[in-house]
């Protein structure tokens, strides 16, 4: 079993994942979600559909119970396997021993002990003939992730949670941070929006802030704009900022302008993404709606609200007059 163990790199530069579920339509014999790899099933008669039930515990594992026909033919071999969707390295499969668990059943569990690297991870079962076959979702019991809330001093925070893809197969999306910023409550208001949140894996000190950053390429790193930044509020772990809008209207420039929202723990501390990871809600994107509200600026009136991306992470997004 192997499975990578390298933090997510909070560095200056962000983009929205490109690894995101959108499962291209080609041929049955290369299967719904990408080419099969070598000994999947490619045709043929249709193999006995292998349904897992999910439960997540609050420390980030996860157990998995598959429902198989009593005469499904199983080696001591057999495994749950994840593969990285995208991922082609030695670190991009992980192996679970799945083992029998009672009549027509059999068990397998990710320990939250087992990093994932972050991204999205198909889910086959591998009954020890090498023929690994698609898992479809059952039952998913993810109630002990709702409002999770591990400890402030945790140095990696693991988070994966299952969820059905667009063709209706079983997939984890995982996240592996340290330091990790929770983003939770968001009020929005006319002149900007105050965010809520927990800070995790690093300790507030002078300094502490929170920083927009224009996601736009800049025609040279000396051309770069300056971020927009706003003080935090800190009690404990827990942190308060209000980011406001005016500056943001003012370095608008064309079109719809997304900004990442960073928080740097301390003056010369490394800045950690801000993001929404700590619940059961895989793709918060199209979950959590927020309004964009009118601001007036020198190019006329722009709409300014906050959002999730592809990867769960918190944003703003300038919009010009006439975009939407």
């Amino acid at each position: 079993m192997t499975a990578s163990s390298q933090l997510t790199v909070t560095g200056h530069k962000t983009k929205e994942s490109s690894a995101i579920d959108q499962e291209p339509k080609v041929p049955a014999s290369t299967g719904p979600e990408g080419p099969e790899r070598p000994g999947e099933r490619g045709g043929g008669a249709a193999p006995v559909e292998l349904r897992a039930d999910c439960i997540a515990d609050s420390a980030g594992g996860l157990t998995f119970d598959l429902n198989a026909p009593e005469d499904t033919p199983t080696t001591w071999s057999a495994a749950l396997v994840l593969r990285l969707r995208g991922g082609d390295g030695a670190d991009d499969e992980v192996r679970l021993p799945l083992g029998p668990n009672g009549a027509g059943r059999l068990r397998a569990v990710l320990p939250s002990t087992v990093a994932l690297a972050e991204g999205r991870w198909n889910a086959y079962a591998d009954l020890g003939d090498g023929d690994p076959r698609r898992l479809l979702p059952g039952v998913h019991d993810l109630r002990s992730l709702v409002d999770r809330r591990p400890l402030a001093g945790i140095g990696r925070l693991g988070v994966r949670i299952p969820y059905a893809t667009k063709f209706g197969n079983l997939a984890l999306r995982s996240w592996l941070r340290g330091p990790h910023a929770e983003a939770g409550d968001i009020l929005v208001g006319p002149d900007g929006m105050t965010v809520s949140g927990r800070l995790y894996g690093a300790v507030p000190g002078a300094g502490a802030r929170a920083e927009a950053r224009a996601r736009r390429t800049p025609a040279s790193p000396d051309a770069a704009p300056a971020p927009v930044t706003a003080p935090l509020t800190i009690k404990g772990a827990e942190f308060t900022f209000t980011l406001p809008y005016e500056e943001l209207a003012g370095r608008w420039e064309q079109g719809n302008e997304p900004w990442d929202l960073w928080l740097c723990p301390a003056e010369g501390a490394r800045p950690v993404r801000i993001a929404r990871l700590l619940d059961d809600v895989a793709d918060k994107k199209q979950v959590f709606s927020y309004p964009a509200l009118p601001v007036p600026a020198a190019a006329g009136e722009l709409r300014i609200g906050p959002y999730y991306t592809l990867d769960n992470d918190l944003a703003l997004r300038v919009a010009g007059p006439g975009e939407s």
